[in-house]
């Protein structure tokens, strides 16, 4: 629903609460931020349509997501935040990296690359703080809440901006003591006759992680989880064998790596990021400092790195 605009100018106050609201996708959470309460940012974004004349936000399953006036007048308080910024130029860059910078990740990449990442950027940043979703799924087309998202597969997504970072292998393990009892697979029709460990086939919403049930379609399934440690943990106690990540299965001795040659299913990480965030001084440090560990570790990743670099 629109209507004329009104004749006043929006407040300024009002195109920053509506910025907070499209950061984070919640009122609650924005007025929290913003030290306001939920029925207050309510009526400051009615208040602000009214000026606009038009809806500003629209709800989505996730959250609020912004209209294209909601957006324009995201934009112009962008203007806004920047010029109150000015203020405080001569202030230290601590003081902008600061605040709450919201992440969608999978379990795995979150553990080995962002939480060690952000770790040693809170030491010069403590003001920092980093909230951390793990979920295995593809990009959303729209993202309310989060600040950026890390993926398997190239995102095929709108109004986002998608950044490759890496790519990591994943291989077939089994326990020593799995092993001893149920004898070592030669080649893929032996291990055919294993049972599998791996994620929820029902559950999974990433076309590119199929490969243990394309390439060795007779596994039966064993174990599954939604969680790649509940994978490690299954493997390493003798549920079966696992399609693990080689960063993570490297790491335990009691697993051994089989049919390397014919089982290494390169899969690539994607960064995805709004438009918008990367101008936000804490999303672009958080960014920067998950790019930079994804190329220290890449070898790792990869599965090739020898045990003492890992």
């Amino acid at each position: 629903m629109t209507s004329s605009p009104s004749t006043s100018e929006p407040h300024a106050d009002d195109l920053l609460i509506l910025l907070a609201v499209s950061r984070t996708g919640r009122f609650t959470t924005a007025g929290q931020s913003l030290g306001l309460n939920h029925t207050t940012v309510s009526r400051r974004i009615a208040a602000l349509e009214r000026v606009l004349g038009g809806r500003v936000l629209a709800r989505s399953s996730g959250g609020w997501e912004l209209t294209d006036l909601g957006r324009r007048a995201v934009r112009a308080a962008e203007d806004v935040e920047t010029a109150v910024a000015t203020i405080h130029e001569g202030e230290a860059e601590s003081d902008q990296i600061a605040g709450v910078v919201r992440i969608s990740a999978t379990d795995g990449f979150s553990a080995f690359v962002i939480a060690p990442a952000v770790a040693q950027l809170r030491r010069e940043y403590p003001r920092l703080s980093v909230e951390i979703v793990n979920v295995t799924r593809r990009a959303l087309q729209y993202r309310s809440g989060l600040d950026l998202e890390v993926v398997v597969g190239e995102p095929q997504v709108h109004r986002a901006e998608a950044i490759r970072l890496g790519f990591y292998t994943l291989g077939m393990y089994a326990s020593h003591g799995y092993l001893d009892e149920h004898g070592t697979p030669g080649d893929s029709h032996e291990l055919s006759r294993h049972p599998l460990v791996y994620f929820v086939d029902s559950m999974l919403q990433v076309d590119d992680l199929d490969a243990p049930r394309r390439l060795v379609p007779g596994m039966p399934d064993s174990l599954s989880s939604t969680n790649v440690f509940v994978h490690v943990e299954a493997t390493r106690a003798g549920a079966g064998i696992g399609f693990l990540p080689c960063f993570l299965a490297d790491g335990h001795a009691d697993l051994v790596r089989l049919l390397p040659d014919d089982f290494a299913e390169r899969l690539p990480y994607w960064m995805v990021l709004r438009p918008d965030s990367l101008r936000q001084p804490a999303v672009a440090a958080v960014a920067a400092a998950i790019r930079d560990r994804t190329a220290a570790v890449q070898d790792a990743l990869l599965g090739i790195a020898p045990a003492a670099e890992r």
